[in-house]
């Protein structure tokens, strides 16, 4: 972009948005440039935005039209896909002001701002003896409007369902800078297309999030925790396949040797390094569903089995499993993937990871939420080293052509961003990449709305 045109986009920002919600300080605007995509490197923005309101954020995306600027929209920068990574000459528009929150116990709903985090909401939630079930590994950290985004899961989806299935209402900012109110306060309404889930999941490609009506659930009963170590991750595969058979637990991780290493060299937890697997369920139903979870993972070969009412001791556990991914990530630079395949097809794709990372010599220490079939093989490598960089970027697409195989997905949680963007085709084909080109189409028709991501 021409200085010259920059100045006049600058200029615009100051004056419809205003001075105190626009940023044209580089040194500030680097820190909004990425995301955790480490491996992935970013533009240069002409402006940060850092929005407190709606009325801002339409302001902005009525310069962004009228100048054909493009648009990166952000919440706190935790994404793993690169969907937040800025491109040369755009405009990052920042949600981390809009922290509304209103809780409202009758209806057991809250009314949120994307800027707050996951764990913001949890706790408010709990003021009133409610529960917002949706948990991310980085819950803590995370913001709303990323979960919107990327249509979140987490750790407890295999039994409460993902951030969609949590959203009544959104109001959204459309890229001509209209704001429009989709869904409702109402748990059944069927009236006209489901518009707000189209936005959920969207990756700020469609709109900007200014607003959610969370579905709120009671607390959930005490729960149960049942760790078992296996000599194989095949078999804890099918540990995990005997289990969601017969019970549905309210969360089911798995860690492998790598990933367990990780953890212990950071903080000592007493985890066994020397095994092949590690599967973590909790149950919160009948007492008889740890039991049933336990049975089923000494039928598939486990060779220690133990069970804890703790809940100290269980959440102890759980803390090691969210603990995983900024625990590899001090090995090297890691290429996080997160594909998901069917159940039963579990073991399969463990063994095809085992065997890509041999073929490929790289390292790729596993975790995931086996639960719902959602993993994260974690390609780690040192950047500083072409050799091992190519070798890296060959083992994640080796990893994301076997789970297209297994007849599954290239994301499950983490968004499609810019890591998986070439790889979205493969999996869509081309009558639904033409579909979902359309829809972009008809609601960003200048295509501003965070370009380079998706399609």
């Amino acid at each position: 972009m021409a200085d010259d045109r920059t100045e006049a986009v600058r200029a615009a920002l100051l004056a419809e948005v205003g001075a105190g919600a626009v940023v044209v300080d580089p040194d500030v605007i680097d820190g909004y440039r990425t995301d955790r995509a480490t491996a992935v490197v970013p533009g240069l923005p002409v402006a940060l935005v850092r929005a407190s309101a709606t009325a801002e954020v339409q302001a902005t995306l009525r310069v962004a039209t009228r100048f054909g600027v493009p648009v990166v929209p952000r919440g706190l920068g935790t994404g793993l896909s690169g969907g937040a990574t800025a491109i040369d000459g755009s405009i990052v528009l920042s949600t981390e002001r809009m922290r509304a929150l209103s809780i409202e116990p009758d209806a057991m709903v809250a009314v949120v701002g994307p800027g707050l985090r996951n764990a913001e909401v949890k706790a408010a939630a709990a003021e009133h003896g409610l529960w917002y079930p949706p948990d991310p590994s980085s819950f803590e950290i995370c913001s709303i409007g990323g979960n919107l985004a990327t249509n979140a899961g987490g750790l407890c989806c295999v039994k409460y369902g993902v951030t969609t299935d949590y959203v009544l209402g959104l109001e959204v900012v459309l890229a001509d800078g209209r704001a429009v109110r989709l869904g409702g306060r109402t748990i059944k309404d069927v009236a006209g297309y489901d518009l707000k889930r189209l936005f959920v999941g969207s990756e700020g490609t469609l709109g900007v999030i200014t607003e959610a009506t969370l579905r709120l659930r009671p607390a959930p009963p005490p729960a149960s925790t049942v760790v078992a170590t296996f000599g194989s991750v095949v078999d804890a595969g099918r540990a995990v396949g005997r289990i969601v058979t017969e019970v549905r637990p309210a969360a089911l991780e798995l860690m492998d040797r790598a990933a367990l290493a990780a953890v212990e060299r950071v903080q000592r937890m007493g985890l066994d390094t020397d095994v092949a697997a590690l599967l973590l369920a909790r149950t919160d139903g009948a007492p008889s569903e740890a039991e049933i979870v336990a049975a089923a993972c000494a039928a598939a070969g486990a060779g220690y089995v133990a069970r804890t009412d703790d809940p100290d001791e269980g959440e102890l556990l759980m803390g090691a499993r969210r603990m995983a991914i900024p625990c590899v990530e001090r090995l090297g630079t890691v290429l996080i993937e997160d594909v998901g395949v069917p159940v039963p097809r579990i073991p399969e794709l463990l063994a095809a990871v085992e065997r890509i990372a041999a073929e490929h010599d790289t390292a790729i220490p596993v975790i995931g939420h086996a639960g719902d079939g959602n993993f994260h093989p974690l390609v780690t490598y040192d950047a500083a080293d072409p050799d091992a960089t190519a070798r890296a970027a060959a083992a994640f697409d080796a990893v994301m052509a076997a789970a297209l195989a297994l007849g599954g997905t290239v994301t499950g949680e983490h968004g499609v961003g810019v890591l998986k963007a070439r790889h979205l085709a493969e999996q869509l084909g081309p009558d639904v990449l033409d579909l979902t080109r359309r829809i972009k189409a008809a609601l960003d028709p200048d295509g501003i709305l965070n370009p380079g991501k998706w399609v």
